[in-house]
């Protein structure tokens, strides 16, 4: 199909979503891709500032990779939720390993205050 037709056709299915559907969209995804990231971030701030007790020194350095990582997919999925105008949801199986991760630094974050202070 020439590519002009490919933008008619993307354009009528744009066109044609139901604005409750594009609100509920951006209601549900907008505060999430928020949270993740702010925890990422705030994750990627103690694993880089602070060295963890209980972690080896390639095992903090591995996980501050794939938080990079994780932070470079957030960052891509959000650009194209916003370029869409939120038209365009994010696949479940791509925040399944999000999650995943934020459950693995928080646990790591609370065993590290309570090192600490038991070390205090």
């Amino acid at each position: 199909m020439p590519e002009s037709a490919d933008n008619f056709a993307d354009d009528q299915a744009s066109a044609s979503a139901d604005p409750r559907e594009i609100a509920l969209l951006d209601q549900l995804l907008t505060p999430l891709l928020e949270d993740f990231h702010y925890w990422f971030e705030r994750s990627y701030t103690l694993l880089s500032t602070e060295k963890i007790a209980f972690l080896a020194e390639a095992d903090q350095a591995a996980l501050l990779e794939r938080l990079a990582t994780a932070q470079k997919e957030l960052v891509a999925a959000k650009t194209l939720f916003n370029l869409s105008d939120h038209r365009v949801g994010i696949d479940a199986a791509l925040m399944r390993p999000w999650h995943s991760l934020l459950i693995e630094c928080q646990a790591i974050a609370l065993r590290h205050r309570r090192h600490q202070a038991t070390q205090g």
